[in-house]
């Protein structure tokens, strides 16, 4: 089974789609990793995160095994892998490897901002999870400061509405929901709450499969 979990940022999809994958036994990849090698590659080698040709050549160079690199979770790098994600090269040259991924025998749990929607959008199952923009940057917020970060939720909240209109308004796949995904909105919901209701929703998709 391929299940697609897309969702906007701080929404809690990445934690959701790690026990999703534990719970079925499937592989898991963090699309949004890529992202962030890209766009660490693209600044490590001296060049503007807006330099479509750099860009492109570091991600048709992505290095697998550096994905679990924990600095790529650091704060600035979301903001970063967002610009690098709205460069369209980018984005051909990254979708070969996740439909590769998605597609190896038994299936896998895949997350991102357009997996749904471009890059498996025959998967079995769709989720697309959301919050408020006010929840997600309370979450942000208490995760950076657990990091030591010294940082103020206004500014994360402003960060957070910029990445979604960021995601939303690129020209090349833009963040939304597929048309046959399950809506999952995390606003009220702890982690736990959350993993049980989208095994409740890919449950009740297996069982109509």
């Amino acid at each position: 089974m391929i299940i697609a979990i897309d969702g906007t940022a701080a929404a809690g999809k990445s934690t959701l789609a790690r026990r999703v994958a534990q719970t079925y036994g499937l592989p898991h990849l963090d699309t949004g990793s890529l992202y962030r090698a890209v766009a660490r590659d693209v600044m490590a080698a001296g060049h503007s995160l807006e330099d479509a040709r750099a860009a492109a050549f570091a991600a048709k160079r992505i290095d697998p095994s550096t994905l679990g690199d924990p600095n790529l979770r650091l704060r600035g790098n979301g903001e970063a892998a967002s610009v690098v994600a709205a460069i369209p090269d980018v984005r051909a040259a990254l979708l070969e490897f996740q439909r590769a991924f998605a597609n190896q025998p038994g299936g896998a749990v895949v997350e991102g901002r357009d997996i749904g929607t471009v890059v498996c959008p025959d998967a079995e199952a769709k989720i697309f999870v959301t919050a408020s923009a006010e929840s997600r940057a309370a979450r942000r917020h208490r995760e950076l400061v657990g990091y030591g970060v010294e940082i103020t939720e206004q500014v994360v909240l402003a960060e957070i509405k910029a990445r979604d209109k960021r995601d939303s308004e690129r020209a090349v796949s833009p963040l939304k929901p597929a048309e046959d995904a399950l809506l999952l909105d995390t606003t009220e919901l702890d982690i736990e709450k959350a993993v049980a209701a989208a095994l409740h929703l890919i449950d009740k998709v297996a069982r109509r499969g």
